[in-house]
């Protein structure tokens, strides 16, 4: 399995704030490019395999049969045609609109409300909105939304956007046990540095029975692969225990592809969509007899594993370390952890994540469970980099399903645990609410 690229030899921690990533961390102007640069750390001979691994997640594939083998086998059900395509210049998914067709970053999973992520008998793990040659696709989300409005205790009021999704299903209703979770793209900002926090320095923040009386009960997600139960790291719940696994699963479900991993050509097509698994494919002798060989696979997880994260920018300006007070004694930083030190015991970083699993209340429950996840938790995401959220994709939406169009919009969905910080922002008067703000987008 790969952990990642190889690293340069590491360097003392940086005390300079701006430098989230340490020597991972990229100093490239703020614009739309911010997220797709490679980490200083990796080593030269990668570079190369970093450009051939871009290559292939900015890839759009193509049906099978083509002249070119090694860019056909899409389908033949997908939600995109390309990993760029989902994760727009390396940032979050788009928040969808309700007066437009839902994007591609928008996808609608499937599983039960117990442990195991178990699919749909018909439609499998996910719904697939294209399809390839004569084939329909299996559907397509019909977006729709209610209001909900909060007011702060200066009577400024918020008005939320509450999903009340649908799914148009030519081909039949889904399980009675099925339930459906809506998901969009995660940014991928040092998702390398996150395979290298050692696993004991995530368990020591677990606190699954709140004994501290904080109101934080944390605890990790476990996935059992062969007989052991391994940590998990990515993903909405904390499903997927590296990047290699998570790509794999994306590859399969989003655009199906095959790997030598996961060999169906037919991609998340199910035993009883018999025409989807009878369509030609693209498995190739020269590629490991699939559509996405393991040198394609490990190029294309060096990519992912070496971008670099984002400098901060003005951290030391008077807003920004006033809303950083605000964000700590509110109690984010029970979930949101600022500080982790890498396996090689030199360097620190600060992804503002403690890979950890955390109940977010009844507004953000999907019923889904994973794993260990109940449908009313999530993983902690990292927010590093969030600040260039808009500008990577001005389009960008927070939180799991793109719900929240602007980062206090998603403040104010937080529930659960984080009640007691959420109703210490609503106390916030607006000046306080501004830095708040600030502090995030300098991240």
């Amino acid at each position: 399995m790969l952990a990642g690229p190889a690293l340069a030899e590491s360097k003392r921690p940086d005390a300079d704030k701006s430098r989230q990533g340490g020597s991972f961390t990229s100093t490239r102007a703020a614009d739309k490019n911010a997220l797709r640069q490679p980490a200083r750390a990796v080593r030269k001979h990668q570079r190369m395999d970093f450009v051939l691994g871009q290559a292939i997640f900015e890839k759009f594939w193509v049906s099978a049969p083509s002249t070119t083998t090694a860019s056909d086998g899409l389908g033949p059900l997908y939600n995109a045609r390309s990993c760029h395509q989902c994760h727009v210049g390396n940032g979050r998914g788009a928040a969808p609109d309700v007066e437009g067709k839902p994007p591609a970053s928008l996808v609608a999973r499937f599983g039960s409300s117990g442990p195991e992520p178990l699919a749909d008998p018909v439609y499998g793990a996910q719904l697939q909105t294209f399809s390839t040659g004569g084939l329909s696709p299996e559907g397509r989300i019909k977006l729709a939304y209610s209001s909900k409005v909060i007011r702060f205790d200066d009577g400024e009021q918020v008005s939320l956007r509450k999903p009340g999704h649908q799914l148009d299903l030519p081909h039949g209703e889904l399980a009675a046990t099925t339930a459906v979770s809506y998901r969009s793209a995660l940014a991928l900002a040092g998702v390398g540095l996150l395979e290298r926090i050692p696993e004991a320095q995530i368990l020591r923040n677990e606190d699954p029975r709140d004994l501290d009386k904080d109101g934080i009960s944390g605890h990790a997600n476990r996935i059992r692969i062969d007989g052991a139960d391994r940590l998990g790291r990515y993903g909405w719940k904390a499903g997927q225990i590296s990047i290699t696994a998570q790509n794999r699963q994306a590859l399969l479900t989003d655009i199906g592809l095959s790997t030598p991993q996961y060999g169906e050509s037919w991609g998340d097509c199910t035993s009883s969509q018999i025409d989807c698994r009878r369509a030609p494919h693209g498995d190739t002798q020269h590629l490991d007899g699939v559509e996405v060989s393991n040198a394609m696979l490990d190029v294309l997880n060096t990519y992912v594993a070496g971008l670099a994260v984002p400098a901060r920018r003005n951290p030391d300006e008077p807003d920004v370390q006033a809303g950083e007070t605000l964000f700590r004694t509110a109690g984010c930083e029970s979930c949101h952890r600022s500080s982790f030190q890498l396996m090689d015991g030199e360097e620190t970083i600060s992804p503002w994540t403690d890979l950890l699993l955390h109940d977010m209340g009844d507004g953000l429950a999907d019923d889904q469970a994973e794993h260990l996840a109940t449908g009313r938790e999530w993983r902690t995401p990292p927010l590093w980099g969030i600040g260039l959220a808009k500008t990577v994709n001005p389009e960008a939406g927070f939180l799991h399903d793109g719900r929240a169009r602007t980062l206090l919009e998603a403040v104010l969905w937080h529930d659960g645990e984080a009640a007691s910080a959420r109703r210490f922002v609503l106390g916030m008067s607006a000046a306080e609410r501004r830095q708040l703000i600030s502090f995030l987008e300098s991240l």
